[in-house]
């Protein structure tokens, strides 16, 4: 596997794990459990698990009115796209 492969891959792993813990959250919230902090929350979609972060909002109904939430969701999505561009220029 080639280095740009590898990650790739990563990142792609990343916003698996971000949809994940999105979903856990939402799932603890529904149950009235100790809940996932909003700052790990922001802090994993910031860093490139922006794409994970929105796919779970949506499909979660998770974090979708809080206008902070959708604001970092855009910029780990733009900072996802900047990594991916210079891995693959």
């Amino acid at each position: 596997m080639k280095l740009n492969e590898g990650i790739t891959f990563a990142l792609l792993i990343w916003n698996l794990l971000t949809f994940i813990i999105y979903g856990i959250d939402k799932s603890r919230a529904n149950r009235g459990a100790w809940r996932i902090p909003e700052k790990y929350l922001l802090l994993f979609a910031f860093l490139c698990g922006g794409f994970g972060a929105w796919l779970a909002g949506v499909t979660f109904h998770h974090k979708i009115r809080k206008w902070y939430f959708k604001t970092v969701w855009f910029l780990g999505i733009v900072t996802t796209l900047v990594a991916l561009y210079f891995i693959w220029r």
